[in-house]
């Protein structure tokens, strides 16, 4: 097993990445696709937006922070606002973490029950300047289940990137369990601050301490990453 590394020109990732993940539905319209948020993959979303056909497909919105409804931070708002909102054709199906719900724990084994019934087709992932993949922050182990997170301090900052306001300390995430499971995974990677983490992730140790590093061990996981974020490499 490894990670597979693609690498493109700053100024052609988002065509590059559209181009496969548009192929990927043609020949996959019924998956069941699990989808981040943040500046990553808002370029990606703008270009497969208008083509796209996610009709009868099912997705899965990969985290959510615990933020008030109204916020415009949150996930599922920033999901719909950067893509799903855009699309000609809307998939049959959207799941996401429900935040307010009562019962947090129930929650996450709601959410996690049903993604495992079915599993997920394609799950792509942003890589966070910690090392995390959705709010699964460092320390966390390859069997963790979906749950509430208690955030890292660098999380809680790229938050306010989308609300000002929003300092949120704790969230929800599909766990890295459900994520390792995906039969395919991509790791959408850009910008030069990104480079040192990258690095870590495809060279360094695998463990805790960078959970990205565990794609490593992944059967079918490709990185996408433009040429800045490949810098170190």
């Amino acid at each position: 097993m490894s990670l597979q590394l693609e690498v493109f020109e700053d100024d052609q990732w988002a065509d590059r990445v559209a181009q496969r993940w548009i192929a990927y539905m043609q020949e996959h319209p019924t998956a069941r696709l699990c989808l981040p948020t943040g500046e990553t993959p808002r370029p990606v979303y703008a270009r497969c937006a208008p083509v796209l056909d996610l009709s009868a497909a099912v997705v899965f919105v990969l985290d959510e922070y615990d933020l008030p409804p109204e916020s415009p931070a949150r996930c599922v708002a920033m999901l719909r606002r950067d893509f799903l909102g855009a699309l000609a054709r809307p998939p049959a199906e959207i799941h996401a973490l429900d935040v307010d719900a009562p019962d947090p724990e129930a929650e996450c084994r709601r959410f996690e029950a049903l993604v495992d019934d079915g599993g997920l087709s394609l799950t792509l992932l942003g890589l966070g300047i910690n090392g995390h993949l959705g709010l699964n922050e460092p320390g966390t182990t390859p069997d963790a289940p979906t749950r509430v997170v208690r955030l890292d301090t660098a999380t809680t900052i790229a938050a306010a990137r989308y609300d000002p306001n929003a300092k949120p300390t704790r969230g929800m995430t599909l766990g890295l369990r459900p994520i390792l499971d995906s039969r395919e995974i991509w790791l959408l990677v850009t910008g030069s601050h990104k480079a040192a983490t990258l690095e870590r992730a495809l060279n360094g140790p695998i463990g805790p301490d960078l959970p990205a590093g565990y794609l490593r061990r992944h059967p079918n996981a490709t990185v996408f990453a433009d040429r800045s974020a490949a810098a170190a490499l």
